[in-house]
This record gives structure tokens, sequence and C-alpha cells, in this order.
């Protein structure tokens, strides 16, 4: 029978499928008479088992697969022949009324939207720029020499300095109960660098060797812990050791422990450089690209199919879990997640998926080759050996799949901001980075 396709709202469409009942039949016998020379059974020699016991046994089950196969292949072909470009999986129904020697089925389904998207060319964009500082590169020196500082003890009448590493035991109490975490013996921690509540670091601050000190202190009502967020204890803290940091100069030595060619400072800060400059093109193209998917949310209009809302969902509640059980929680295959609470970030998704497909598709804005080779070149470039990440990337589909998504966002960027109305502005290296 002719395609027909029945518009039922919005993107929801309906055809009917007609197959008729000898293909089904020969190609159930047909999978049975294979199985039969291969299947074993009890009291049968191997390929010597009857067709109708066969029949019997697996029946059932093959004409189910057939009618499976059978009916995907109609639908794939109705949808082919009607141009449908199909979203997600058809639910399929038998129908009644067919002929004799004929077996009908509904395919209820919905198909992809077609984007509209308008007055780009108004859509007023914000473009951020960075600069590599000398300040930049000094406070990247900074963290390379706090990383190969050395300790040394200092003298019982000094007292702990930020910076200093000190070795403490200390008790807490709230109430006068002791709490699960609140003790411990042989304790570090580096002084002033946050690794402690800030009112835990300024008692121990200024302390001495041997000294002892009892102290409250507040746990915040967002605390990690619980059980103590949001409550005062009283803490007893005793200093066993101090230790004063000692950070390397910055010479020859130096650089030529970082691997720097040549050994000079000068190579050294220019190595730095050249770093900084890479990780705030990649940050600024980031930060860049996301006004620009906002920009075309903003002008886009098209309706979203809920088999891919459905989908997209079931993957955000899929990685819900998968983190739930890398932190270690208890049962986190079967926690209850609302899959409500992913339903606004999965049609944000789904919708930029559709506009950028559309985007890249009228404007031939695909990855090509050699943007994809020089984008794995450049993000190797800051590895030891930028040879071996090349070979990481590219022996992987996977992975090279990631990296020309990235390539081709890159491109619908690069578009829309020669399209839409850009106002650039300038931002210190510290905002970009998140030291603000």
């Amino acid at each position: 029978m002719a395609v027909t396709v029945e518009t039922l709202e919005k993107l929801e469409r309906k055809l009917t499928l007609s197959l008729p009942l000898s293909s089904i039949t020969n190609e159930v016998e047909t999978r049975l008479k294979k199985m039969a020379r291969q299947v074993k059974m009890d009291g049968f020699r191997p390929g010597k088992v009857p067709f109708n016991v066969v029949a019997q046994r697996y029946g059932y089950s093959v004409h189910y697969e057939v009618m499976n196969d059978k009916v995907g292949e109609a639908f794939a072909a109705a949808a082919n022949e009607a141009q449908l470009r199909v979203a997600g999986q058809p639910s399929i129904t038998e129908k009644d009324g067919a002929p004799e020697g004929e077996v009908w089925f509904d395919a209820q389904f919905e198909v992809y939207p077609d984007v509209k998207i308008e007055g780009l060319d108004t859509a007023e964009i914000e473009k951020v720029t960075a600069e590599v500082s000398d300040a930049a590169i000094d406070k990247t020196l900074d963290i390379l020499r706090k990383q190969r500082r050395t300790f040394a003890q200092r003298s019982a009448e000094s007292g702990a300095e930020d910076g200093d590493r000190v070795t403490i035991d200390f008790e807490g109490k709230i109430d006068g109960e002791p709490f699960a975490g609140g003790k411990a013996e042989g304790f570090q921690f580096l002084v002033g660098e946050g690794q402690m509540l800030t009112e835990f670091e300024n008692a121990v601050r200024g302390m001495k060797l041997g000294e002892s000190k009892t102290f409250p202190l507040s746990f915040p009502e967002d605390y990690h812990g619980k059980d103590v967020a949001g409550k005062t204890a009283d803490f007893l803290v005793t200093v066993n050791k101090i230790e004063a940091a000692h950070l390397p100069e910055v010479n020859e030595a130096f650089a030529k422990s970082l691997g720097i060619e040549g050994g000079t400072v000068e190579g050294l800060r220019a190595d730095i450089r050249k770093n900084l400059e890479r990780e705030v093109k990649f940050r600024l193209q980031a930060r860049n690209k996301q006004a620009v998917m906002d920009a075309l949310v903003a002008k886009a209009a098209l309706d979203l199919p809920k088999s891919s809302v459905k989908s997209e969902v079931e993957r955000l509640v899929q990685g819900a879990r998968a983190d739930l059980k890398q932190r270690g929680i208890k049962d986190a295959d079967t926690a209850p997640i609302p899959e409500e609470i992913f339903t606004e970030q999965a049609e944000r998704r789904v919708r930029l998926g559709l506009v950028v497909a559309e985007l890249v598709r009228a404007n031939g804005l695909h990855a090509k080759p050699e943007q994809i080779k020089a984008h794995i070149t450049e993000l190797a470039a800051s590895y030891e050996k930028p040879a071996d990440v090349v070979r990481w990337y590219t022996s992987d589909d996977r992975r090279m799949a990631e990296v020309e998504a990235i390539v081709i966002e890159n491109n619908v960027a690069e578009y829309v901001m020669a399209t839409a109305k850009v106002v650039d502005k300038a931002i210190g290296f510290d905002e970009l980075m998140g030291q603000g």
C-alpha cells in the first residue's frame, strides 16, 4: 500500500505499514531450518534434530524476531520514501482490517523539526579578550616554587607563620561529646593556605612548639560534614612540630630542574608565557562560545522532539548515578533521582544541538581534517611527549569524535561572531582564570 503520513500534533506523525504474511512465514521457516542444522538437544545428534521439534521449541521466539526485523525494515523504507527525518524510536502496534494474506501495523513517531534562525545579525554578543601579563607569569613562577619547596624545623621560640607546615594533635567536642572526624594525631597542614577552616588556622597561627590551646570553632551551615554543619565545637590543639618553608630561587638551576632547554630564566618565562597563552586561548574560546550559544538559543524557533528530550534526560540521570558511584555513595545505581530536575537542562541541550546542526548544514561549517589535526596538535603541545598525545587521540574514534565536535562548535562560534553585533570587552587574567 502507498505510504500515507498522518500529522497528529506538532512533530508527531503516524503511518501504516503493510507486510505480506508470506514474507514472514518464509523467513521464519528459513531461520528454523538453519537452526535445525546447528541446534543441540538431548536425545539427538547435532544437526539431526527433526524440524518439527525445532519449530515447536523455537518457533515463537523466531517468529517474534522476524516480525521485529520485517517491521523495522518496512518502517525504515516507508520513512525514507516519505523523506522523513525520524527522531527517536517509533511506537508500533498491530492494526485491524488488513486483507487476507497481509498484516498491518501503525507506526507512531516524531520527526525532527524545521529550525528557523532569524535576526542573528541583530544579536548582541559580548566577546571577551585577555592578555598574559608579567604579573601572571610571576604568579605562575610562585606556584612552581611552592610545588618544589622544602621545609626545615623552626626553633622552639618561633611561632607558626603563614606558609609554615605544622604537625598537630587535635580533638574536638560538641556539647562535651566527641564526634566523627573530630580527632587526629600527627596531622599536618600548611598555615594560611586554606586547607583548614579560617577559625582553625587563626587559632594555630602564632602557636609555638609544644604549646596547647583550646578554642571554639563554628562549622558553616553548608559544611560538607552534615552531622556538624552549623554547630559549634570546642577544639584542643597541641603543636608537635613547626617547619618553615624554603622556596627555591628563580635561577638557571631552577629553570634546568623544570626541563627548560638552555636553562635560562628568560627561557623559563618564555615557556610559561607560551603555556599560559594557550590556556587563555582555550578559556576565551569556551567563554565566547557560551555567549554565542546563548544568542543562538534566543534567536531560534523550533519545536522539541519529546523523544529526544527524554533520551537526554535519561543520559543526564545516568551521568548523575555514575558521579554518585564514583564518590562512593552507597546504592548509587538505585538511588532515587527525580528526572524532572534535568528537564530544563535536557531541553536546552536538545534545542542547542538542533540549532547548531542546522547552522552547520546550511553554512558548510563541518570540521575539516586539517582543522581537527591542528586542534589535536595544539592540545598535545603542552605535554612532554606531544607525539604520544596525538597518537592517543587518533587511535580512538570516540576521542576523535569529541575533537570534531569541538572544532565544529568553534566554526559555529566564528560564523556567528562574524554575523552578529559583537561588543568587545577586555578582562583581567585573574578573572578569566577564576582567581579574582
